[in-house]
């Protein structure tokens, strides 16, 4: 999504863009501080942070039919997932909140580095773990059984594609900055998906060893049409999903749904 900026592409307008590299929780943890002007997060964390932040129009990990999957080294039951400790990327993702409206309440959990879920699973060490990013596609290989896909149970429970990820921006930075930081960015991502094999090349550096059929596929079930604008499908799911978790009590406060206009 910012290869267009990161190659050049992509009139800047003036801003500089400096690309900081961390993983999603990390990102969650940060914007409750307002550390980044702009960052990805979580859907689940937008609540907590809404004071703020805004949620700019493009930007969006969404999948329909797909997303999160617990998976366990034995076939287990749904279930059985209330019984036991369930590792996972940690308690501000949007799998975790999707895995609490799945099972209807708490479950007990450990909370893990993303990309340690499965090693976590596979020893042993874990009865199951819900898996984000690539770990969606290769849990197979590792000889892991998938219990539940949570995108595909949301699809069947809402009939909406499931938005996981969303890219914020900070309040502070005023109206007029705000619209023309979005125009730019949403301007990046259009690059991205035109330029694909190009755009494809570049995000390969921080692939964590996919390969290039693999992420291919990983690219095309996230970032899509609804990346480049949310529409109404996709603001409909924020708003559903949102709405869900504020009747279970996960939010401390009401929830307001606000994009960058």
């Amino acid at each position: 999504m910012f290869w267009g900026l990161a190659a050049g592409v992509v009139d800047s307008r003036g801003f500089e863009f400096e690309h900081v590299l961390r993983d999603i929780q990390t990102l969650n943890e940060w914007a409750l501080e307002g550390r980044l002007e702009v960052s990805a997060i979580s859907l689940h964390s937008y609540p907590f942070v809404q004071d703020r932040y805004l949620i700019l129009p493009h930007g969006a990990s969404m999948g329909s039919g797909y997303g999160p999957i617990v998976v366990a080294s034995e076939p287990l039951t749904p279930a059985d997932l209330r019984d036991i400790e369930i590792v996972v990327p940690g308690r501000m993702t949007t799998a975790f909140l999707v895995l609490r409206l799945y099972l209807g309440g708490e479950y007990r959990f450990r909370e893990v580095p993303f990309d340690e879920i499965m090693g976590e699973v596979k020893s042993g060490r874990a009865e199951a773990g819900l898996l984000i990013h690539e770990g969606q596609l290769t849990y197979g290989s590792h000889g892991l059984h998938a219990i539940v896909d949570l995108g595909e149970w949301w699809l069947l429970e809402t009939g909406l594609p499931l938005p996981l990820g969303i890219n914020v921006a900070r309040r502070d930075l005023g109206e007029g900055t705000l619209h023309e930081l979005s125009e730019v960015l949403r301007e990046s991502i259009s690059a991205g998906l035109e330029s694909r094999e190009e755009a494809l090349s570049y995000a390969l550096q921080y692939g964590r060893g996919l390969d290039a059929r693999l992420a291919d596929r990983f690219v095309g079930m996230y970032v899509n049409g609804l990346t480049e604008d949310y529409g109404d499908e996709g603001r409909e799911a924020v708003a559903e999903l949102l709405g869900r978790g504020e009747e279970i009590g996960a939010f401390e406060q009401p929830v307001r749904v606000e994009f960058v206009p």
